[in-house]
């Protein structure tokens, strides 16, 4: 499987001690994320994609995932 690599620039530390935006849930945290958390952290990152100038390529990224790669509600 080919892994192309999307930057969100602007990433910074929160006080809180957590990232905006939220890091993306991998490995222990994909396997112990409800669904719900799964689909807003997506859109969590689109919305951060557009505000910071690359949402073409999160776009683009996106569109080339084969079917196979997207987590469906129920996996």
């Amino acid at each position: 499987m080919k892994f192309t690599i999307v930057v969100l620039l602007d990433k910074r530390r929160k006080p809180s001690g957590g990232w905006e935006p939220a890091l993306p849930l991998i490995l222990a945290a994909w396997d112990h994320s409800p669904g719900l958390v799964k689909i807003v952290r997506l859109q969590e990152h689109i919305e951060y994609a557009s505000a910071h100038g690359v949402i073409e390529e999160v776009d683009s990224f996106l569109r080339a995932l084969p079917e196979s790669d997207w987590f469906h509600i129920g996996d």
